[in-house]
C-alpha cells in the first residue's frame, strides 16, 4: 500500500517525539523509582527480618534479583505493594464458585487434617483459612517489628486500616500483603480467557500463563464491600500480576505501558485517584486484543496504540466502568466517586485532543 509522503513524515515525527519522551521523561521516572525501590526495600527487608524472628511462618520472600524484587508492584512513584508469599497451602483446596466476585476461598480438604495445616489457628470452624485472621496476626507482628528494627525512626505503621501499611520517611507508603502462589491452577471465574475469536495471545503463551497460575492475596476486596457476605473476611483476592506482565512481553507493549504510566503520573494524578497505573495496564491488555497482530506493536505504531488506549479510557470513564481483564465481572472503578470519574474524563479528553491534533504534543507532556 502506498502511503502519502506527508503521512509518512507525520508518522516519523510522532515516532521521534515518542522516543524522545521515552528517553527523557520516562527514563527519568524509571531512574527515580529504581532509587526509591532500593531505599524502601532495604527498610522493609529489615522489618520483615524482625517479623521472621518472632514468627518463622512469615518468611520474607522479598529478594533482590539485580535490582528487581519478586512480588513488588509500583502503584505510583510514592506508593508500593509488596507481596509476601506464604508456605504450605498443603491440605487446603482452592474454591472459586463465583459467589465472591474477584475472590476465592481456601477450604480444608478434610476436617481431620486440620492439625496438619501450618496455619491451624487461622482456620474457621467451617474449615476456611481466613485471609483477615492471617492479616491481623501479620499486622501485629509488623507493628512490633517497626518498633524494634534498626530503621524505627523512619518507618511507622499506618493506623485505621486492616491492611498492613507502612509510611517510610514520611514520603512513601508501602503495603505488605500476605499471599499464596497458586501455580498450575486456573480459576473458574477466568475460564472464558482467552476469547476464542481473538488470535492473541499465542496458544504457547496462554499455556505458559495458565501453568504459571495466579496469586491469592490477603487484602480488602472492593468488589465485596457492602455485600455483607459472611465469607468476606475469609476470602482471598485473586491477582494475575505475573500473568499480565507475561502477556505484555514482545513488541512495544512494555514501552507503551511505561509511557502511559508516565503520562498518568504527570497529568492524571487527580483527587479521588480515579485513574491508576493498573487501569492503564488493563486497557493496554484490551488494546492487545483489539490489535492482535505483532506488526501492530512495532515502534512505528506506538502513537496509534497510545491514542487508542486514551480513547478507551475516555469511554470507560464516561460509562463509569472498567472491567478487570481476566475477571470482567469485577469493575475496577468500583468505589470511585462519580465526580472524580467525570473530572478525569474531561482531563483525559483534553490530553487526547492535544495528542491527536498537535504533532509536538509530547514536548509538553
Amino acid at each position: 500500500m502506498l502511503v502519502p509522503p506527508e503521512m509518512m513524515a507525520a508518522q516519523s515525527k510522532l515516532v521521534y517525539q515518542m522516543n524522545k519522551y521515552y528517553n527523557e521523561r520516562v527514563a527519568n521516572r524509571k531512574a527515580q523509582i529504581a532509587k526509591t525501590i532500593h531505599e524502601v526495600c532495604r527498610i522493609v527487608q529489615d522489618v520483615l527480618k524482625e517479623v521472621e524472628l518472632q514468627e518463622p511462618r512469615f518468611i520474607s520472600s522479598l529478594t533482590d534479583y539485580n535490582g528487581r524484587f519478586d512480588g513488588l508492584e509500583v502503584v505510583s512513584p510514592h506508593e508500593f505493594e509488596i507481596v509476601i508469599y506464604l508456605n504450605q497451602m498443603g491440605v487446603l483446596n482452592f474454591v472459586d464458585d463465583g459467589s465472591l466476585p474477584g475472590c476465592a476461598v481456601l477450604k480444608l480438604s478434610d476436617g481431620r487434617k486440620r492439625s496438619m495445616s501450618l496455619w491451624v489457628e487461622f482456620i474457621t470452624a467451617s474449615g476456611y483459612l481466613s485471609a483477615r485472621k492471617i492479616r491481623s496476626r501479620f499486622q501485629t507482628l509488623v507493628a512490633q517489628a517497626c518498633d524494634k528494627c534498626s530503621y524505627r525512626d523512619c518507618v511507622k505503621m499506618i493506623a485505621e486500616t486492616t491492611e498492613v501499611k507502612l509510611r517510610i520517611r514520611e514520603r512513601y507508603i508501602v503495603q505488605i500483603t500476605p499471599a499464596f502462589k497458586c501455580a498450575g491452577l486456573w480459576p473458574r471465574s477466568a475460564a472464558h480467557w482467552p476469547l476464542p475469536a481473538i488470535p492473541w495471545p499465542h496458544p504457547n503463551i496462554v499455556a505458559e500463563v495458565k501453568t504459571e497460575g495466579f496469586d491469592l492475596l490477603s487484602k480488602e476486596c472492593l468488589a465485596l464491600q457492602g455485600k455483607n457476605s459472611a465469607m468476606e473476611g475469609d476470602a482471598w483476592v485473586l491477582s494475575f500480576f505475573e500473568a499480565e506482565n507475561r502477556l505484555l512481553q514482545g513488541g512495544c507493549r512494555r514501552k507503551c505501558l511505561s509511557i502511559l504510566k508516565t503520562i498518568r503520573d504527570r497529568h492524571l494524578d487527580l483527587p479521588g485517584n480515579p485513574v491508576t497505573c493498573y487501569h492503564m495496564k488493563t486497557l493496554l491488555l484490551y488494546e492487545c486484543e483489539k490489535h492482535p497482530r505483532e506488526h501492530e506493536w512495532d515502534e512505528t505504531a506506538i502513537g496509534d496504540r497510545i491514542n487508542g488506549i486514551f480513547l478507551q479510557l475516555i469511554s470507560s470513564l464516561q460509562c463509569r466502568r472498567c472491567p478487570h481483564y481476566f475477571l470482567p465481572h469485577v469493575d475496577l472503578f468500583k468505589g470511585k466517586s462519580p465526580t472524580a470519574l467525570e473530572n478525569a474524563a474531561k482531563q483525559v479528553w483534553r490530553l487526547t485532543r492535544e495528542m491527536l491534533t498537535n504533532s509536538r504534543a509530547f514536548e509538553k507532556l
